[in-house]
């Protein structure tokens, strides 16, 4: 079969000439740990994303929706659902809440689908949200987050659209893994009897692994290097290095050929 390679496109030098410049000043903004600061900076960029203006208070004299519309734009005004969790870091989470919810109401707005803008701008939240970011990860829309703070995404990753990442407890994405559309990775469990006893354990994908098209990872489970969890697959527990995982519960249908290079890598792991 043929390898095909993603083509190189670009905005016109205008359009990306203003949107590194804007990229740039958010991240400028947005080293400011201080809630209130970020707080107010995202409540001017989206008000000027979604009504194509500089941000001014609700006027009282027109409509209630309006208002409330333009009360929303601030995430002092809003609340998300993991900040109700019992074990929330309120302060660390309180630093993260402003860019949490402007990555939720970016990928919302006019220009959310827009994947040259998109890209980056994710790439830049995900270093002042997630306890790491590395290099070339590409984070398409609808990409979910419980607190940030607990999640390590590592070089070269690729998170698709509408990827759920519940880091409660911690998930480390590593090196050069793809977690595919509608996909979920879980780090939490409730007691089967009080739903609010909770546990939490370290989620573990890659490297070089897949998650694929709606398939879930449970909480504590590791992938291994080069596994795979087949479409609607949920991997209940750990998946051994090169096989390929499918079903409810994902159980192993195939272990992947070990090309010459990664017999060498795993040689040289064991040495």
């Amino acid at each position: 079969m043929p390898r095909y390679e993603y083509r190189i496109l670009n905005p016109t030098p205008a359009a990306e000439k203003t949107f590194l410049a804007w990229i740039d000043r958010l991240d400028q903004e947005f080293t400011n740990r201080d809630p209130e600061h970020r707080s107010s900076i995202v409540r001017d960029a989206l008000h000027e994303l979604y009504l194509g203006r500089p941000y001014v208070a609700p006027n009282p004299a027109t409509g209630l929706a309006e208002q409330a519309l333009v009360h929303s734009f601030d995430p002092r005004n809003a609340t998300l659902e993991p900040e109700y969790y019992g074990d929330v870091d309120a302060a660390k989470y309180a630093e993260r809440k402003p860019l949490i919810w402007f990555w939720m109401m970016y990928d919302r707005s006019p220009v959310g689908l827009n994947h040259w803008l998109g890209y980056r701008v994710r790439a830049m939240l995900a270093r002042h949200i997630f306890k790491h970011c590395g290099k070339n990860v590409k984070i398409f829309h609808g990409v979910e987050v419980s607190f940030g703070y607990n999640l390590t995404v590592e070089d070269n990753c690729v998170i698709h659209k509408y990827v759920f990442l519940d880091d409660r407890g911690e998930i480390i994405i590593h090196e050069g893994s793809s977690i595919s559309d509608y996909a979920n990775v879980y780090s939490h469990a409730h007691d089967l009897n009080d739903g609010m006893i909770v546990s939490n354990h370290k989620t573990e994908i890659g490297p070089k692994a897949r998650v694929t098209y709606h398939g879930t990872v449970l909480s504590g489970v590791r992938i291994g290097e080069h596994g795979m969890v087949g479409s609607l697959g949920v991997a209940a527990k750990d998946v051994p290095p090169f096989n390929i995982v499918a079903g409810i519960p994902a159980k192993t249908i195939k272990v992947k050929s070990i090309a010459p290079e990664e017999v060498k890598k795993a040689a040289e792991k064991s040495s």
